[in-house]
C-alpha cells in the first residue's frame, strides 16, 4: 500500500461498538418517525377542524356526542402508564437487565389493557365512520391513534420476549430506550386528540 493510500485509511479501533441516545442512528430514525407521524396527526386534526368550521352544528344534527366514560378511563390509564415507562427509560440508560425484562413485560400487560379499553371506547363514539363527514373525521383521528397504540404494543411484546430468551447487550438497551421514547410520543399525541374529539364538540 502506498503512503498516499495509507493516509486515507483511518484507525477506527478506538470507537465504541455500540451507542445509545443521540449517538445511535436508530434514535434519530425514531425521532423521524415521530415527526412524520405527528404531521399525520396534524393533517387529520386540520381536516376535522375545517369540516367543523363549515358546518352550522358540530356534530351535525342527529349525531350523538361521543361518550366520556371509556375515553376518560383510557386517558387516565394512558397517562398513568408513563410512570413505569419513564422508570423503564431510566433503567435502560442504567443498563439494568432485570428491570428491562420485567419492565417491558409490565408495559406489554398495560398495553393490552389499554387496547381493550380503547376497543370499548370505539363502540361508544356515537356515529359510524361512513355516516357523514363528522363520522369520517372522528374515526380517522381515532383509528390513527389506535394504530400507534397497537403498533407500540406489538413492538414492546416482541422486545419483552427477546429480552427473556436472549442475551442482553448494548443494542437491546438502546432498543428499550427508543421504545420508551416512542410510547411517550403516543401518550402525548393523544391529549390534543382527546380534547378535539371529546371536548371541542361540547364547547361549540
Amino acid at each position: 500500500m502506498s503512503a498516499r493510500a495509507r493516509r486515507r485509511v483511518g484507525d477506527l479501533s478506538g470507537l465504541p461498538e455500540s451507542a445509545s441516545g443521540p449517538r445511535h442512528l436508530v434514535w434519530w430514525g425514531n425521532i423521524g418517525f415521530m415527526l412524520i407521524e405527528g404531521t399525520g396527526f396534524l393533517l387529520a386534526a386540520g381536516v376535522y377542524l375545517y369540516l367543523a368550521s363549515q358546518t352550522p352544528h358540530w356534530p351535525p344534527d342527529g349525531d350523538a356526542l361521543p361518550a366520556l366514560m371509556w375515553s376518560g378511563i383510557f386517558t387516565i390509564g394512558l397517562l398513568a402508564s408513563e410512570i413505569p415507562n419513564l422508570w423503564l427509560l431510566g433503567r435502560s440508560r442504567a443498563k439494568d437487565v432485570w428491570a428491562l425484562r420485567y419492565g417491558t413485560a409490565l408495559m406489554t400487560i398495560l398495553g393490552i389493557a389499554l387496547a381493550a379499553v380503547r376497543w370499548f371506547e370505539l363502540q361508544h363514539l356515537g356515529v359510524r365512520w361512513d355516516h357523514d363527514a363528522y363520522g369520517s373525521a372522528l374515526w380517522l383521528l381515532m383509528v390513527l391513534h389506535t394504530t400507534h397504540v397497537v403498533t407500540d404494543l406489538g413492538d414492546t411484546a416482541v422486545l419483552s420476549v427477546w429480552l427473556f430468551t436472549h442475551e442482553v447487550g448494548d443494542d437491546q438497551f438502546a432498543d428499550v430506550e427508543d421504545n420508551a421514547n416512542y410510547w411517550s410520543f403516543v401518550v402525548m399525541a393523544w391529549l390534543p386528540i382527546y380534547i378535539l374529539v371529546y371536548w371541542v364538540p361540547r364547547w361549540m
